[in-house]
């Protein structure tokens, strides 16, 4: 335990940006990526955006699809200035659909195992990133894509928003994370129930179960979701980062193990935060009456 935590602590390597994807603006390019990566600028520096845009088939995980997102990850996670990550879609009333099922009508079975095992791979990807995750869910979230915003650290949907793990009535189950994720969100028998039966549910629906942290009256731009989980990140952006990363870090492995392994967990955390310059521009700033300035050192 105490080697996988160093292993997560340890400090990022250098990174170079994705090409063309940094940055508010979309070039003609751009537009033709699935996933598309934006660093906000002014006030909102520091957060930054995963945006899905394969509107011919619903922002389905597919293999181009899964293949950028990880493409996406690999770079972020090792940039320090990304401090909040949302995840949301650029195709109107979809958040993601699931699975691409036609393209996987085209495998063979053994092609389907290894498709499954590198999609549980990438909802573990973004469990795993080490800032806060956001989902902004402006539509349909099913099967998979609910997976995806599942393996987000916080979810944020529309009243119009429709999500649901509806394999079973595909003859499937679950099999990117949703059948692990949705008991340690819900409980194991309201997952059982949702999981059995395949139910869908409104974004309002899905706040009163606690499934998503925020639900709000969707607007005609359909993107309702979106502004409240960029509100969110808002008030996430001006806390020290690492303090943040490391809390993060603790409840996620302190979650998994007894409360005594989990104390144990969060004094290594701890320990880690006690050398900063975030520390002790918090203790100067309290001090001196006035608003900290943190720059994630």
């Amino acid at each position: 335990m105490l080697r996988t935590l160093a292993s997560a602590l340890r400090p990022p390597r250098r990174w170079r940006p994705l090409e063309k994807t940094r940055g508010c603006a979309s070039s003609p390019e751009d537009a033709g990526r699935e996933i598309q990566v934006r660093a906000l600028e002014g006030l909102d520096q520091g957060i930054t955006e995963i945006l899905m845009n394969r509107p011919s088939a619903r922002n389905a995980l597919g293999n181009v699809f899964v293949s950028q997102l990880l493409e996406a990850l690999a770079q972020l996670r090792e940039d320090r200035h990304v401090r909040v990550l949302i995840f949301r879609s650029g195709v109107k009333g979809v958040f993601c659909a699931g699975a691409d099922l036609k393209e996987r009508e085209q495998m063979s079975e053994a092609e389907v195992g290894v498709f499954v095992q590198r999609l549980r791979g990438l909802m573990n990807e973004i469990a795993a990133f080490p800032a806060p995750t956001i989902a902004a869910m402006d539509g349909f979230a099913l099967g998979g894509g609910l997976e995806l915003a599942l393996a987000c650290d916080l979810r944020v949907a529309a009243s119009s928003a429709v999500m649901g793990l509806i394999e079973t009535t595909r003859g499937l189950l679950p099999g990117a994370g949703g059948t692990q994720r949705l008991p340690r969100c819900l409980g194991v028998a309201l997952a059982k129930e949702l999981i059995f039966t395949g139910r869908r549910l409104s974004g309002m629906q899905a706040q009163a179960l606690g499934l998503v942290n925020h639900a709000v009256a969707q607007n005609e731009e359909g993107n309702a979701a979106y502004h409240r989980a960029l509100a969110l990140a808002q008030e996430i952006l001006p806390q020290a980062p690492i303090a943040v990363r490391l809390g993060k870090l603790a409840i996620d492995r302190g979650i998994e193990v007894d409360i005594a392994s989990g104390m144990a967990i969060e004094g290594i955390c701890y320990a880690q935060n006690i050398p900063t310059r975030d520390r002790l521009e918090g203790m100067a700033a309290f001090r001196e009456k006035r608003t900290p300035k943190f720059v994630g050192e």
